[in-house]
């Protein structure tokens, strides 16, 4: 099967409720991360990229992105990659739909 680096954006809406003189003062104090956070809610995901990449690729790119991890062998660093299962269909992925279905 093909490799595919997925780039996604999570987001969150965090409230913060504070006591002051002036609304600019309340967007302040947050714009410098001075206040304590009252509530959040995940918004989900946006995928902001995807491009078809190598094995070769990928382990450049992993030890790029997780520095700490540079010492693992390679084995390990390939325990990382999601592989779908394309017999459970509870992956949201139809088979059929996709192609990947042999008729």
């Amino acid at each position: 099967m093909k490799l595919f680096l997925v780039d996604a954006v999570s987001s969150f809406r965090n409230s913060y409720v504070i006591r002051c003189k002036e609304e600019s003062h309340a967007t302040d104090t947050v714009a410098l991360e001075e206040a304590e956070e009252f509530s959040q809610s995940w918004l989900g995901e946006q995928i902001s990229r995807v491009r078809e990449i190598t094995q070769e690729e990928y382990l450049v790119l992993f030890d790029k992105d997780n520095e700490y991890l540079k010492t693992w062998n390679d084995e390990q660093k390939k325990e990382l990659i999601h592989t779908v299962d394309y017999e459970n269909l509870e992956s949201g992925i139809d088979p059929i739909k996709d192609g990947k279905a042999e008729i």
